[in-house]
């Protein structure tokens, strides 16, 4: 098989990028909503307060300590999952919905209808799960977490949407009973995300594949 010029692998990162940038546009629409975390932050809220960790090591320092450990785990037992992607998902996050945060944070006040809150989770979680399914079919690598659904999905045979509704459960119950907060936000993310992504994902391939086709030469 012949391996990815420069210029696919630059396309191939690109899109990841765009993917990233619009699936944290949804994880930032999410917090915002203020209606309790996604079921993998809660897993990290779990172990952050059960375990005794030494001051200097903050939530996101734990978060990123999860996130290394899976990859760590997935080298050892699935190598060829692990990409760029991976690396770039777990060092831009952060930064993606730090910037994103700016401009969506007044549009969400504590004060604003409980309905608001829910409608804006509701697309928060469809946004996300669109831009996770670019990410996926850039064929650069995904999020340390999307790679247990992934790697789960394709070992398994099973669409892609009930495994990860079943990780997103496990995540939350797993943080749940370590002391994480699981709200209507957690249980709605965990039902929504999953099987949007399965709908999204031949929409997002035959994007992908257009964009790689066009470097390609082959659409005119």
């Amino acid at each position: 098989m012949k391996k990815p010029g420069w210029a696919e692998l630059a396309v191939r990162v690109l899109l990841l990028l765009a993917g990233l940038a619009v699936a944290h546009l949804g994880v930032t629409l999410f917090l915002e909503s203020d209606l309790g975390s996604d079921p993998f932050n809660v897993l990290v809220q779990g172990l952050y307060r059960s375990l005794p960790w030494p001051g200097w090591m903050t939530h996101g320092r734990v978060h990123l300590l999860v996130c290394l450990l899976i990859v760590l785990a997935l080298l050892a037992a699935a190598r060829s999952y692990v990409r760029i992607g991976t690396l770039l998902c777990m060092a831009l996050g952060g930064p993606i919905i730090d910037l994103w945060t700016v401009p969506l944070a007044p549009l969400f006040p504590d004060t604003l209808a409980l309905l608001w809150r829910l409608l804006a989770l509701v697309l928060g979680c469809v946004i996300l799960a669109f831009g996770m399914t670019v990410v996926i079919r850039s064929e650069a690598g995904t999020g340390p977490n999307d790679l247990v659904a992934v790697v789960l999905s394709d070992r398994s045979g099973k669409p892609f949407g009930p495994v990860r509704v079943a990780v997103d459960i496990l995540f939350a119950l797993i943080g749940w009973l370590l002391g994480g907060v699981v709200g209507l936000g957690t249980l709605v993310c965990a039902g929504l995300v999953g099987p949007c992504a399965q709908v999204f994902l031949p929409i997002s391939g035959k994007l992908c594949d257009f964009c790689l086709n066009k470097i390609r030469g082959d659409v005119p």
